[in-house]
């Protein structure tokens, strides 16, 4: 169940600030420490300077510092909150593979205390990053990145009660991302159609499918206020969490696959590994990047990947659907084992190469990419032996793992484009006692 609750959100002043794009960003974990100079130096109002970066700071007061800065973009009118509570339409137009998408998000918070740890997850999460969260989100109280969230609703109800709120209206708010993706914000204060909205997703359940580490703190942050004796002053506190609602019935929901390049085997053979593979897989030689492309395409949903080596492509097809559970280790519901990833991970990196789930965590032999040319250029660089592509996680396959408690494994998704940081906040409004 998804309880949901309009909100007065904290949003750039574009009379001090300026253009949007300058001071929204990438999400935290996406920000290294050229992409923070980067940001900083694009305007003094960057919202890197609050949310940080994926390493946290050496000194701890910092933390403390940006929480002031914080309250001072408020009291200098650089943040302004929105006069009445609403609902936000927050739409991404972007291109994948030539194609383009239109994906409709809903922004709204998330009730915690209805939710909380019930959330549908399909990450692990590591205790570094959510230390880090924690210590921002207690010196700020506020919500500054999304929580990307998906749900199910093939009568799109909710998105179809907001397209007729937004059609003859310009945004309240646009940017452009460093990838040339145009985000685009709308409050939506009408009480009929937020109400409508929120009885359409009453009995939808929400799936985390970016943000796992900011959900978790979120609920720990909540715990410990209630351990302060603090109470929350309406939904716009600590016992909510802005979120970003998509349905996975639209045809905007896109997952990127991410191509794994294996590194420093001894010994690799690139003939070794294909005589191997005939055993369980078909093996196809390919011409060429764009015939490789509609090899993975024209064989979705059959188990494909295509391995890059000496110059070559070259397609491998798993033979047959039930040795799934022969060449996948481990105990895992046949959901889990049916991913591609899976499969790749288990009959072939492990099977074939010797890379094991340990190897894979602590990433000695592999490397991930973005992008499909990244892959390629860095086994002709020779910084790679062998590039595997793949097709992306269907978006339902992720909701069936999360359906039985499972988690994903390592890099099996990748969202695009992300939710930028800065479009939208929430500041908590919490009665102390006088602490």
């Amino acid at each position: 169940m998804a309880k949901l609750y309009p909100f007065r959100g904290l949003r750039f002043n574009p009379e001090v600030v300026g253009e949007l794009s300058q001071v929204v960003t990438q999400p935290y974990d996406r920000i290294g420490p050229e992409l923070v100079r980067a940001y900083q130096e694009r305007s003094p109002h960057n919202i890197v300077r609050i949310t940080g970066s994926k390493k946290p700071p050496a000194d701890t007061g910092e933390y403390q510092r940006r929480g002031e800065l914080f309250r001072r973009w408020i009291s200098d009118g650089v943040l302004a909150q929105d006069p009445e509570p609403g609902v936000y339409a927050y739409h991404q137009m972007y291109s994948v593979e030539g194609t383009s998408y239109t994906r409709k998000g809903l922004v709204a918070l998330l009730d915690l205390e209805e939710q909380g740890r019930g959330a549908k997850a399909h990450e692990r999460t590591l205790k570094g990053p959510k230390e880090d969260r924690l210590k921002l989100l207690r010196a700020t109280e506020a919500n500054f990145g999304h929580i990307f969230m998906l749900y199910r609703d093939p009568s799109q109800a909710a998105t179809e009660a907001l397209d007729g709120q937004i059609a003859e209206r310009s945004p309240d708010a646009q940017a452009h991302d460093d990838y040339g993706n145009r985000h685009l914000l709308w409050q939506v204060t009408d009480e009929h159609t937020v109400a409508q909205v929120q009885h359409m997703l009453a009995e939808m359940t929400p799936y985390i499918a970016d943000g796992h580490h900011r959900f978790e703190t979120a609920c720990t942050f909540m715990e410990e206020c209630k351990g302060r004796g603090w109470r929350p002053l309406g939904p716009e506190s600590f016992t909510s969490r802005m979120v970003t609602l998509v349905n996975v019935a639209e045809p905007g929901c896109v997952v990127r696959p991410t191509p794994r390049v294996v590194h420093s085997l001894p010994n690799f053979s690139s003939e070794m590994l294909f005589a191997q593979a005939e055993r369980d897989f078909h093996v196809v030689a390919l011409a060429s990047l764009e015939e490789a492309k509609a090899f993975l395409g024209e064989r979705a949903p059959e188990h494909a990947f295509v391995a890059y080596t000496d110059g070559k492509y070259t397609g491998l097809v798993l033979k047959d659907e039930q040795s799934v559970d022969k060449l996948v280790p481990g105990r895992h519901s046949p959901e889990w084992k049916r991913l591609d990833v899976a499969i790749l991970h288990g009959a072939i990196l492990e099977r074939l190469l010797g890379i094991d789930e340990d190897k894979l965590a602590r990433q000695s032999n592999v490397d991930y990419t973005e992008e499909t040319v990244g892959a390629i250029e860095a086994v002709d660089s020779g910084k790679g032996q062998v590039a595997f592509l793949l097709n992306p996680t269907p978006p339902e396959q992720v909701m069936a793992v999360a359906d039985r408690g499972e988690r994903m494994p390592q890099k099996s998704t990748d969202f695009y484009p992300k939710l930028l940081t800065g479009m939208v906040a929430m500041k908590m409004n919490i009665d102390k006692g006088g602490s």
